[in-house]
């Protein structure tokens, strides 16, 4: 089966009237909660309560409700693409990639070293997150908890910490 391209759904698209649209629209919103969440940041209506659903997907990976958590990166990291994907709030999206590293910093805290992978992906988040924080002059916003990180992470091995505090200071300083 042939994969449909964008200039056969386009030409599809133009085809439908306005109400067809509309309403192939809304069955997709109706099906699709994905759709939903996008709709619902889109229109900046509940865009907190769409980043707190991503958050908590986040956090269940590291602090599940019950038991022990799985700490599936790939999990957590499309947690924050999917939720990059549909907001256009800068100041939410540096929140969930700090967020990111905060669950995983903690995670380390609780339950003792892990290994370096789990780090080099700590570390790209925070880079991630700084660079975007510093290229959008919201150095003030989240520099408390940028710090933190750098303070929550003394003492954790494979240069965890020594990373973290070059990029810190490179990046927002003081």
């Amino acid at each position: 089966m042939k994969e449909i391209s964008l200039k056969n759904l386009k030409k599809y698209l133009k085809q439908r009237s306005k109400e067809e649209l509309i309403n192939e629209i809304s069955d997709l919103f109706t099906k699709f909660e994905y759709v939903r969440d996008y709709y619902q940041a889109k229109l900046g209506q509940n865009d907190a309560q769409v980043l707190q659903k991503y958050k908590d997907i986040i956090e269940d990976e590291f602090f599940p409700t019950r038991g022990f958590g799985k700490m599936r990166l790939s999990v957590a990291r499309k947690a924050v693409s999917d939720y990059q994907k549909m907001s256009g709030s800068k100041e939410s999206l540096a929140d969930i990639m700090i967020f990111f590293v905060e669950m995983g910093v903690r995670f380390t805290n609780e339950y003792g070293d892990i290994h370096e992978a789990f780090y080099n992906s700590m570390e790209s988040m925070y880079e991630r997150a700084i660079k975007f924080i510093v290229s959008h002059s919201m150095q003030n916003m989240f520099e408390v908890r940028c710090r933190k990180i750098i303070e929550d992470t003394s003492g954790i091995g494979w240069g965890f910490h020594d990373a973290l505090s070059d990029m810190y200071y490179e990046y927002i300083g003081t």
